[in-house]
């Protein structure tokens, strides 16, 4: 997709700006070249730098919060992951226009996941719990609970209900306003979390998996990490996964009905919210949003 504006408030950043934060903070990679990746992420501005770094710059001032915690995070929870994950090389001040922090990863080899990219979707399946099993089992000490710089990720379902409501009303004539309503009626149900808080990823979808000869090689975009309701990780069966392979990742994690119901719920919740306000600007990310809500509705029409 293009690399257009998708927020009214996003600030402006192009391979000029980068060059000259480079410069400026980090001459010693300075002459390698610099090329913008155009994706569908939401936050963050990224420019691939020679071969093995990525630059990777907040586009809004939410998205802000992100870098100190990816920079005190990542590093921590990558060996005990069985993904790769971006590891933070150095992290940039404001400087040359620019107003906030920004970071420097090393770049990580794969395509964006799609099913057809997927060898082995039932393997995939089972990849995508290994790891959600590997984070959650982190101590989560001292881990960000909810807040802006995750876009609240990993609170309780309910806090949701207004925003999701307005999404519903502002989708009558594109969607089955009843069915969805009726569908996240349901997911409001579900118990709420009573354990203690859990690592999350925060945003776990097709757009954040890299594929590599056929297999799931990496989890990337870490800007919702946080600790909360575990309910959140599973909005990817969704997202991503078909109602076999959704079975095969269920049956992989140590989860119960009501974090399920609640994940399902998640997937809605997020998927409503995300297709109006993206429908113009990040046609990706829309149709992802869309086959969430279909899946969901899927679900809840055969009792799944």
């Amino acid at each position: 997709m293009s690399a257009g504006k998708m927020h009214a408030d996003e600030v402006n950043v192009d391979v000029a700006l980068v060059g000259r934060l480079l410069a400026a903070q980090f001459p010693q990679w300075a002459a390698l070249p610099i090329v913008p990746v155009h994706s569908a992420g939401t936050d963050n501005a990224i420019y691939r730098v020679g071969a093995d770094m990525a630059v990777r710059l907040p586009r809004i001032e939410n998205a802000t919060g992100q870098v100190d915690k990816e920079q005190q995070w990542l590093p921590r929870l990558a060996p005990h992951l069985p993904l790769a994950i971006p590891v933070p090389l150095a992290k940039g001040t404001p400087g040359e226009g620019y107003p906030w922090q920004w970071s420097v990863y090393r770049w990580l080899e794969g395509e964006t996941a799609t099913i057809e990219r997927i060898t082995d979707p039932g393997q995939a399946a089972r990849d995508l719990a290994y790891f959600v099993v590997a984070l959650q089992r982190i101590d989560p000490v001292g881990g960000p609970p909810p807040g802006v710089h995750n876009s609240f990720r990993g609170v309780p379902l309910s806090t949701r209900d207004a925003e999701t409501r307005a999404a519903i009303a502002s989708l009558d004539g594109m969607l089955d306003t009843g069915a969805v309503t009726t569908a996240w009626d349901a997911a409001l149900q579900a118990p709420s979390w009573d354990g203690p808080p859990i690592w999350i990823h925060g945003d776990l979808s097709p757009l954040n998996l890299l594929v590599q000869q056929g297999r799931l090689s990496a989890v990337i975009d870490f800007g919702c990490l946080g600790v909360g309701d575990p309910a959140c990780d599973l909005q990817v069966a969704w997202t991503f996964l078909s109602a076999q392979t959704r079975a095969v990742f269920c049956a992989a994690l140590p989860v119960d009905d009501a974090t399920w119901a609640r994940g399902r719920g998640w997937a809605l919740s997020v998927g409503l919210i995300a297709l109006p306000y993206y429908q113009s600007t990040n046609p990706v990310l829309s149709g992802i949003s869309r086959r969430a809500i279909d899946e969901v509705l899927a679900d809840h029409k055969h009792g799944a």
